[in-house]
């Protein structure tokens, strides 16, 4: 009934899976007929507090019966908060708040061509990707991204966009002109397969941003709010970007986005751009609460104990079935590589006996789950993904 319904009734945007989620709690979902599913997508990468979080709900609860929205025209207390939070645990001088990745994105990407086009006489509007890049579906996200799946049907994109092969310095470096504004990358791709960027590479395209005064952008949109272990996935390599982007796990479930800069970088000014919802009361509400639970050092140390945890058990699983190709990824975002090219029936099969994973690229499986999860549950998901693999004759 329900899917017959959305046939008729919700544009057909996505291909879904033939189950209906009710109900969530913790790192577990159930279906309209009460089946029980270990969750390792987490919304994808959302739900960093798992499903029906206490410290989420109450935030909502009690805000709701205060203050939803106000819009942006009056000052707004939990904006204030949560963007001092956010700055302080970061490089940010001050932060611009929406409602989502991709607005974050077009935001960074306002901001970038402001930077350059301002202070080199409309001269510098040129940003440089990477190819298997992801940054969103909306125009200038959608350019931005570097994939030609995304781009299909929707020519001509923006003007002023290049991109070059991630990890290969003298691929930028030779797309570097005298109209280069910005270098906006991942730390690592997530659609594009969970690849990570070296920390040597990193390094050297600051070098190069400095040296022609390049805003540095990093989408954090996936990696940013303790998903890799950290509370921001720069921090890994210690090159601090000009300009991040936020989003997903930020608000726990409650759609939230957000641009933070350096004062290098700090150029809007009033009418430059805005957002009717963004930093609305109720979702910076949310956005505090997740951020006092998982900036702790010892939540964030958890998540890099159980990342470590997850792939040892994903290597070990490597030497018994030669289906796994590689295992990549940093904390509790991890990519296993097939040696097939299509792996969807995987992801099925694992529906079907209560586990619930995706597919990246036809043939990368992306786990992501709450980062609540415990070494018991990531055991027990492993054991249902090998008896997948054993039934598939992998």
């Amino acid at each position: 009934m329900i899917i017959s319904e959305d046939k008729k009734y919700v544009m057909n945007t996505y291909s879904r899976f033939p189950i209906t989620l009710v109900q969530g709690k913790g790192t577990k979902v159930w279906d309209e007929n009460g089946k029980e599913y270990l969750d390792f997508v987490a919304g994808i990468a959302v739900n960093a507090l798992g499903h029906s979080h206490p410290a989420v709900v109450e935030s909502v609860k009690s805000q709701v019966d205060k203050l939803i929205h106000i819009s942006n025209l009056y000052w707004n207390s939990n904006q204030i908060q949560l963007a001092k939070m956010i700055c302080e645990k970061s490089f940010g001088k001050s932060a611009f708040f929406c409602n989502s990745g991709a607005e974050a994105n077009e935001a960074a990407i306002k901001l970038a061509r402001k930077y350059g086009n301002t202070k080199y006489n409309g001269r510098r509007y040129k940003i440089i990707t990477a190819k298997n890049s992801f940054h969103g579906r909306t125009y200038g996200a959608l350019t931005a991204t570097a994939q030609p799946k995304y781009h299909k049907n929707f020519e001509p994109l923006l003007e002023g966009f290049e991109s070059v092969e991630y990890n290969d310095i003298n691929s930028l470096k030779s797309a570097i002109d005298e109209n280069t504004c910005a270098v906006m990358l991942e730390v690592i791709q997530g659609e594009g397969g969970i690849n990570e960027a070296k920390d040597e590479y990193l390094q050297q395209v600051r070098k190069l941003c400095d040296e022609n005064d390049l805003l540095l952008i990093f989408d954090e949109v996936q990696t940013g709010i303790g998903r890799t272990g950290k509370l921001f996935a720069y921090e890994h390599s210690g090159v601090v970007p000009d300009v991040m982007t936020l989003a997903k796990a930020l608000g726990g479930g409650f759609p939230i986005g957000v641009l933070v800069v350096n004062e290098k970088a700090d150029v809007f000014t009033p009418g430059d751009h805005g957002s009717t919802f963004g930093g609305n009361p109720l979702a910076c509400a949310v956005g505090m609460a997740v951020m006092k639970n998982v900036a702790q050092e010892s939540f964030l140390n958890t998540v890099k104990e159980n990342g470590e945890f997850f792939k040892s058990q994903l290597l070990a699983m490597k030497e018994k079935h030669s289906i796994i190709d590689k295992v990549k990824g940093k904390g509790l975002m991890i990519g296993v590589k097939l040696d097939i090219e299509e792996g969807s029936d995987i992801v099925k099969k694992a529906m079907e006996k209560g586990l619930l994973i995706n597919l990246l690229s036809h043939n990368v499986l992306r786990f992501v789950p709450p980062l609540i999860i415990t070494k018991e549950e990531i055991a027990k998901g492993m054991n249902i993904l090998e008896e997948v693999f054993v039934e598939m004759g992998y």
